[in-house]
């Protein structure tokens, strides 16, 4: 938009917003209805205690006040010497403590989330600062115009909905409509979401009155919905909060619409304290009782309202008139419960008014089928599911969003990523010349994708391209393009938490699912096919224990708090194509009859079947399967085995994080502590014994130095954030160094434990799996890979089962060694 004119200009409406590129102001709301001052936000610190304090409040309107509060202090800021990634991380830092301002309103983490998503996407475009917060202050505006016409959709819909149902027995009288709080313009952008109902059906002259609470004890019905109704002349009554039953028996309310700061997956509803007493009142008196709220009120990682947190606020709102702001009205001393919202369970919700429609129950149901609707309203016509209300998460090619689809994909071959590369000047920049100079080579493994590796006269890089099925299998496996999404933005977040082992992104195309990253020159070369020659890296421990450690820690509630881990659970929640493979192949397939599964035969035949009929070994599985699909601990790589990581002597990397997902920690460290054991097992098929024991020792120690050093680091890391903790271990409980230490020490042993379960897992998987490795396909001799499979099975299948009686990794190795 262009700088200092107004986005929203509506000089008849109330306005508890107004902005224009530069410059926000939100009207003081605790001052009406009898001043009407406006308050100027210069920053989102301002913007802050303007949400707590309760100059701006409505779920909507607290979501865009914040990010618009911030966006002006962008507009001001100077970025002179800041990189997109600092762009990136002082972004996140603000948007996360803004939403630390009222916790119950889902809408503010929602706004929080995609405004991340924007920022993230931005620096996967660009490594200027300016381009990165350009995007962010874009989005936030598009919110405050976007939130306009939801409520108006919310308004037309509703006031259908209640016109059909009700037309039969009203005739042609208009409708008692009961509301609770302020839902209006004070409360959104604008039009308001229940008030937007009960406005449209004034505007079709089929209003008889509406009846509104005082909405105790801050008094935003009447004191603000009052306002409005008043400003706009609509037919309105005030009744007392204790009054609103009565009122319902006395048959002189047709319907209740409120609306909903947090809205469950099962319909229950968090709003204004008092709204459950109205529904209860409703639900006794046959009268219908409606939510009216914008999808983003709807946070589907909640099953039901027994999980939403509920904002306690301050004794003085009851124990002094005004809400808190007039004189002692309570006796001195009293004990005080505040609490902000209450949940109304689905079962007393007749329907909720959406923008895209209505979300009724089936009949007989208590609870509302929110996930089904979700999916009908993004694409009707279509096969596509939102899994998550609040990202970008898709399940099939075809999106609900057009400038977020694979419509134009294909897969490139060497001839047509030339034509593309020219076709993206920063790429083209970067390797110099034209395509006559460029060389390229496909170098995938053949598993899942096509990897390029590009170089011209000035520079390289690698392209890695997902296809649509499973690469070794073919068509009949299909798998999603998005991988490729999960995958970038797990390089661009484990980048800035461990920047030494994560290569840099230079590009990333959503529709062509393409990424374009860092070429690891030679002599990087992939850890498997070093430990398959027999090379030492002397620094492979070190490294990877500094990666791991960062990484899952960083990412983990021992360092953050609950608000930004949610939301990166919710971003990478739609990786679910991979974790479902996964789930398959290492869990499940190894352990029945499956066409994947193949071994070396017959020489492992009654070794599969062992596994097959081994019920110990399935209840063990089981429990870890169980772990792996529930638990969502830290932003895991997903697939960390030595064929994901290059190395040097001096260097080494972590690429291909496209099963990322948030997981439980030990599946990272156990499959890479787990791919070195099968190295170590497929020695001895490469060279005589004595050629080799020394390297096999060296691979025992790396082992065992990359879980201690892992384990010493992620306790140094957590031992710096006590003053400032994640929302595991506040330090306010945890405040004395015997219980610190007692929390670390479970926790580790914890850890541990699954280390030694998911690496025993990964161990099984590739010896009678779908997907072997090379470290013991590419011993010739059959009769000697089988014993060394057999050796590798026989230790996993140990572990597995009597991983709880390990309390050091040098106990683990020392049993390996002693196994023959």
């Amino acid at each position: 938009m262009e700088a200092g004119v107004p986005l929203i200009d509506d000089a008849d409406s109330l306005q508890a917003i107004r902005y224009k590129r530069g410059s926000l102001q939100l009207l003081d709301q605790r001052k009406l209805p009898v001043e009407t001052v406006y308050i100027d936000i210069k920053d989102s610190a301002v913007g802050w205690h303007a949400i707590k304090d309760m100059v701006v409040r409505g779920a909507p309107a607290i979501a865009i006040s914040a990010a618009l509060s911030l966006a002006v202090e962008l507009v001001h800021r100077d970025y002179a010497n800041e990189s997109a990634e600092d762009a990136f991380v002082y972004l996140q830092n603000r948007l996360n403590y803004l939403t630390s301002s009222r916790p119950t309103a889902v809408n503010l983490v929602d706004a929080s989330t995609k405004l991340q998503d924007v920022a993230r996407e931005a620096v996967l475009l660009s490594s200027q600062a300016g381009f990165v917060f350009e995007a962010y202050v874009e989005a936030a505006e598009n919110m405050l115009v976007a939130d306009i016409a939801t409520n108006k959709a919310i308004g037309e819909n509703g006031a259908n909905h209640l016109l059909s149902v009700s037309q039969e027995s009203r005739g042609s009288k208009g409708l008692n409509i009961l509301t609770h709080c302020n839902t209006g313009s004070l409360a959104t952008a604008g039009y308001g979401t229940a008030l937007g109902v009960i406005r449209s059906l004034h505007s079709l002259r089929k209003l008889e009155a509406v009846f509104l609470t005082e909405t105790r004890p801050y008094n935003q019905g009447s004191r603000l919905t009052a306002y409005e109704l008043v400003h706009e002349k609509i037919p309105a009554t005030l009744v007392a909060d204790s009054a609103a039953a009565s009122l319902q028996m006395a048959g002189r309310v047709d319907a209740v619409i409120v609306g909903a700061d947090r809205i469950a997956a099962n319909g229950d509803t968090a709003n204004k304290i008092g709204t459950y007493s109205l529904a209860l009142a409703a639900f006794h008196h046959g009268i219908p009782f409606y939510v009216a709220a914008p999808l983003t009120s709807i946070d589907i990682s909640l099953p039901s309202g027994n999980r939403i947190e509920i904002e306690q606020r301050s004794p003085v709102e009851l124990t002094h008139s005004h809400g808190g702001h007039g004189p002692q009205i309570a006796a001195t001393g009293i004990s005080v419960w505040n609490p902000a919202f209450d949940v109304t369970p689905a079962k007393l919700i007749t329907a909720i008014i959406t923008e895209k429609g209505i979300i009724c129950k089936k009949d007989g149901c208590a609870d509302f089928d929110i996930q089904a609707f979700i999916s009908g309203a993004a694409n009707p016509s279509s096969s596509v599911k939102v899994v998550q209300a609040n990202g970008p998460v898709f399940e099939s090619d075809v999106t609900f969003n057009a400038e977020l689809n694979h419509n134009k994909y294909f897969p490139l071959d060497e001839i047509s990523l030339l034509s593309y590369i020219e076709s993206v000047p920063k790429l083209a920049e970067r390797l110099g010349g034209n395509k006559s100079h460029w060389k390229l080579r496909e170098v995938g493994d053949g598993n899942l994708n096509y990897v390029f590796i590009v170089i011209g006269p000035a520079g390289s890089f690698v392209v890695k391209q997902a296809l649509p099925y499973v690469r070794c299998v073919g068509e009949s496996w299909p798998l999603s393009l998005d991988r490729s999404y999960y995958e970038a933005n797990a390089l661009k977040e484990h980048g800035l938490l461990s920047p030494e082992h994560v290569p840099e992104v230079y590009h990333f195309d959503y529709q062509m699912a393409l990424t374009v990253m860092h070429y690891l020159e030679p002599p990087h070369i992939i850890l498997r096919k070093g430990l398959l020659a027999g090379t030492v890296y002397p620094l492979l421990a070190e490294h990877m224990s500094d990666y791991m450690a960062k990484t899952l820690f960083n990412t983990s509630l021992v360092a953050i708090p609950t608000t930004i881990h949610k939301s990166r659970v919710a971003k990478f929640s739609g990786n679910v194509s991979l974790c479902r493979l996964t789930e398959q192949v290492i869990f499940s397939e190894p352990y029945m009859v499956a066409p994947n599964n193949h071994w070396t035969s017959p020489h492992l035949d009654e070794d599969a079947k062992a596994i097959r009929l081994d019920d110990q070994l399935k209840l063990e599985i089981a429990g870890l399967k169980a772990k792996f699909c529930e638990s969502s601990q830290a932003l895991i790589h997903g697939d960390l085995h030595t064929g994901s990581i290059m190395v040097t002597a001096t260097s080494t990397q972590v690429i291909d994080p496209e099963f990322a997902f948030c997981g439980p920690m030990g599946f990272d460290v156990g499959a890479f502590l787990g791919n070195l054991l099968l190295a170590f097992f497929s020695q001895d098929g490469h060279a005589s014994e004595n050629d080799r024991e020394d390297y096999k020792r060296w691979i025992l120690q790396t082992v065992a130095d990359s879980w201690n050093l892992f384990q010493k680091k992620f306790l140094a890391l957590w031992e710096t954030t006590w003053k400032d903790p994640g929302d595991a271990y506040p330090a306010t409980i945890y405040n004395t160094a015997n219980v610190r230490e007692l929390v670390q020490k479970r926790y580790i042993s914890q850890l541990f434990e699954d280390t030694l379960g998911f690496g025993a897992a990964k161990m099984i998987r590739r010896i009678v799996g779908i997907a072997h490795v090379e470290d013991l396909e590419s011993i010739t001799d059959k009769d000697v890979r089988a014993v060394c499979e057999r050796r590798a099975l026989n230790v996993a299948k140990l572990l597995l089962k009597e991983r709880r009686n390990f309390s050091s990794i040098e106990q683990v190795l020392s049993t390996i060694q002693s196994i023959k």
